[in-house]
């Protein structure tokens, strides 16, 4: 087997790349437009400690794909012996990654409408179209072509979604104030629990794990991991800087340049706002990075649904079929003529749900010499995601209150 050198980090890099799209999905973008133009920098804070905790995960998930040569499914499909516990868990798995598909199909599916004047549905169906012929690059040109195309669509997700800032720069004093945890009332805590659901996702920390296993399936395991982990570090840091950065800027760009404008709780509204105050090629722009995270979400989501399907059900499903099955409910949507910006917020609440379900193994797996060996978590590493895990619980049983009681 081949032994990696410190002088060739760049090859080992990619995997952080491809599951941080999770991180610019169009669920992202609504989120942090509405947050921004709904409460101007109040939820900066959000954002950010979002976009750390994501850090840690994504970080303990290459390792686990690392260390032992599996997924988290995989793992998990291996511990639970009983089959209807495993079924049981693939439903909520295969439901979130659904919720995943809703976000990601919209997002392109409006991106057309406002650039092409597309039907949603013909956009969405687009969108799904696209995506499968992503997936196929990884399929037969291999991994590191796929993750090529996937760094090409994040550096037009970036340039579209970061041109808003130039024309319409933010107040930096408030911009700082942000950053004070705080909340305004319980509309802002259905936000900051939509941009946790947004950001931290539970089909990320799937896929992540595989990305990985793939990636260094040819490296020997014992003697590699130093570098590998390493490198895997370097990697989940350039990924989520990039992303974390990126939504910043759209919070930023939307309390700009939209607080207080009406009909920018939509997409579409936010486009005509930003036209209408920043400029066409602003808005053309944001419409076109828009396409970009839909279309690259959406074909890491798919592959991260196909390797839940494998790693828990041990099966595998056709591409195709696979992608058709998940797409479904997303074109349903479109079909029912529901507003679309207010299903993506309403998806990425349901992906929060998730969270819990892919961290707390994950943590427990990562913590343990006998899973993983030497690279084990320090204690400190353990407290840390455990900390983080309670957080995500603790908000989202609060967001359950706050939606029953109808506050």
């Amino acid at each position: 087997m081949q032994r990696p050198t410190a002088g060739r980090l760049l090859p080992l890099l990619g995997p952080a790349i491809v599951a941080g799209v999770a991180y610019l999905d169009p669920g992202n973008v609504a989120s942090n437009m509405t947050a921004g133009a709904a409460y101007g920098y109040l939820l900066i804070w959000v954002v950010v400690a979002a976009n750390a905790m994501a850090w840690l995960i994504q970080y303990l998930s290459a390792k686990l794909g690392i260390a032992t040569g599996a997924s988290l499914p995989q793992n998990l499909g291996r511990r639970i012996k009983r089959r209807p516990l495993r079924f049981a868990y693939w439903v909520q798995a295969e439901l979130v990654a659904m919720a995943t598909d809703v976000a990601e199909i919209l997002g392109g599916a409006i991106a057309l409408n406002l650039l092409f004047g597309l039907p949603l549905l013909a956009g969405g169906i687009i969108t799904g179209g696209v995506s499968l012929i992503l997936l196929a690059l990884h399929t037969h040109r291999g991994g590191r072509v796929f993750e090529g195309v996937i760094a090409g669509l994040v550096l037009i997700i970036g340039i579209g979604f970061c041109a808003g800032i130039v024309i319409g720069p933010p107040d930096p004093a408030a911009a700082l104030a942000g950053l004070v945890p705080r909340f305004q009332d319980s509309g802002s805590v259905l936000l900051a629990a939509s941009i946790l659901g947004a950001t931290v996702m539970p089909h990320a920390i799937y896929a992540h794990s595989s990305l990985s296993r793939d990636k260094f399936a040819g490296l020997d395991p014992v003697s590699s991991r130093p570098i590998l982990l390493k490198a895997t570090r370097i990697d989940v840091t350039i990924a989520l800087t990039v992303a974390g950065g990126i939504n910043v800027v759209i919070l930023l760009v939307a309390a700009a340049s939209l607080q207080g404008v009406p009909g920018t709780d939509t997409l579409e509204g936010a486009y005509t706002a930003l036209a209408s105050g920043l400029g066409p090629a602003v808005a053309t722009l944001f419409a076109i990075g828009l396409l970009a995270s839909g279309l690259a979400s959406s074909s890491v989501g798919a592959f991260a649904g196909s390797e839940i399907m494998r790693g828990l059900l041990h099966i595998n499903v056709p591409l195709l079929a696979r992608r058709i099955i998940t797409i479904i409910p997303a074109l349903l949507v479109l079909i029912a003529g529901v507003e679309p910006t207010q299903a993506l917020l309403l998806s990425q609440v349901v992906l929060s749900f998730g969270i819990p379900f892919a961290l707390v193994p994950l943590i427990w797996l990562t913590s343990r010499r006998a899973v993983v060996g030497d690279v084990a978590n320090k204690w400190w590493t353990t407290v840390l995601a455990t900390v983080a895990g309670v957080l995500l619980v603790a908000l989202n049983i609060t967001l359950i209150v706050l939606l029953v009681s109808g506050n």
